[in-house]
């Protein structure tokens, strides 16, 4: 999968046709990027381990996961995926819509069980390794649906779907409570700072700035910021902006000098320095490194 499907923060990438909204991405860690940043989208996503290690992150909590773990994202939650040191991993990605799986009305699947996880009434474990008593099923049912996907026969769309419901019939004797309203509300306030800084880190953007869309004071945001990402929000401003910067470099043609203001970087020589920190080499090596 190119790593510019992940440009945006709160994915809107479709997953399929519109008819069966359903998709399995095969990835590699890091031939195919080092990193998938904290994001979020309104699909359900299931992360199979198939091969090496690495970390996953669901909801700020870090999963450090190896070969045959699986990993459940339900739809809205924060998720990123990255390289643990010089370590490869290769996954895959399940993602579909939930409304699949829905009837319209006077279903008690969709009344009992998908409606109240859509709308993160429900709460499912993040990580399922080998040695969890769920395991054995859920495993069968993703590896029955990597069968199916590997000739799509007639009638397949009816065979994901069973797999997929006996799926969620193992899943539903663990359904824990929801979340606590104090932490869906820091939750939300990350995902509206991190949804700001992808929509404006081409402008100036100030801790003041932030802090108002957080409704906090400058001191407050600081530190609520710092604890929920281990990071300092200039340094995450920075580290998002190289990011969008070496995407531009293997996507256009712009001149450095034009990429460096497009994201957010008014001092070219700043943004050189910067950018070799975290890439080990200048732009211009960057974009000729890979065949641009």
């Amino acid at each position: 999968m190119n790593i510019l499907e992940y440009e945006n923060t709160q994915e809107l990438k479709s997953h399929g046709p519109e008819d069966f909204p359903f998709n399995i991405y095969l990835c590699s860690i890091p031939l195919d990027f080092a990193v998938v940043p904290l994001h979020w989208h309104n699909d359900m996503e299931i992360i199979y381990i198939k091969k090496g290690d690495g970390k996953v992150t669901l909801d700020l909590e870090p999963f450090f996961v190896q070969q045959g773990d699986i990993l459940i994202v339900p739809p809205g939650h924060l998720h990123s995926i990255e390289q643990c040191e010089d370590h490869s991993m290769e996954y895959e990605n399940i993602i579909f819509q939930l409304t699949m799986l829905m009837a319209s009305q006077g279903d008690a699947c969709t009344e009992e069980f998908f409606q109240p996880l859509l709308q993160g009434q429900l709460l499912l474990p993040g990580c399922f390794s080998r040695n969890a008593p769920l395991y054995p099923k859920l495993a069968l049912c993703l590896d029955t649906i990597d069968e199916i996907c590997k000739t799509f026969p007639k009638g397949y769309q009816l065979a994901i779907k069973g797999q997929l419901f006996s799926l969620f019939y193992a899943l539903a004797s663990s359904v824990q409570a929801p979340l606590p309203r104090q932490k869906n509300k820091s939750l939300d306030r990350l995902k509206n700072i991190l949804k700001y800084v992808e929509t404006n880190y081409h402008d100036k953007i100030s801790i003041a700035d932030a802090a108002r869309i957080c409704g906090f004071s400058q001191s407050h945001f600081m530190k609520f910021f710092k604890s929920a990402m281990n990071v300092s929000f200039t340094d995450y401003l920075n580290d998002y902006r190289l990011t969008m910067a070496a995407r531009l470099l293997l996507s256009s043609s712009d001149s450095i000098v034009t990429i460096a203001v497009e994201t957010g970087f008014e001092n070219l020589s700043y943004f050189n320095r910067m950018f070799k920190r975290k890439y080990r080499c200048t732009p211009t090596a960057f974009r000729q490194r890979s065949g641009y």
